[in-house]
């Protein structure tokens, strides 16, 4: 029986790819297309984790606390969610639909 992983929860109200789950997976000899598939996320996705953690000296088992988000950081800095952005108000929005 094939066990699904979700490998994206939310991070301040955005969806953010879960690089622990795909570096442990990775990390016990599972195939990138079979981890993209119990990730629920792409191929390519997965492929450059894999790269930036290579090229960051990451791999599993490490810290744990090294949260998603540091690894994030980590992997994708130009990328990073930057806290000084503003929140949309989603309780007005909710109300207004």
């Amino acid at each position: 029986m094939h066990h699904r992983t979700w490998c994206k929860y939310i991070l301040g109200g955005h969806y953010v790819t879960n690089y622990r789950e795909i570096l442990r997976l990775h990390s016990q000899g599972i195939s990138q297309r079979s981890i993209a598939a119990s990730c629920a996320c792409s191929r390519n996705t997965v492929a450059k984790v894999l790269s930036q953690a290579q090229e960051g000296g990451v791999s599993w088992p490490f810290n744990e606390g090294i949260s998603n988000a540091e690894l994030h950081r980590l992997f994708f800095p130009e990328t990073a969610i930057h806290p000084s952005r503003k929140r949309p108000d989603y309780e007005y929005i909710h109300k207004e639909m």
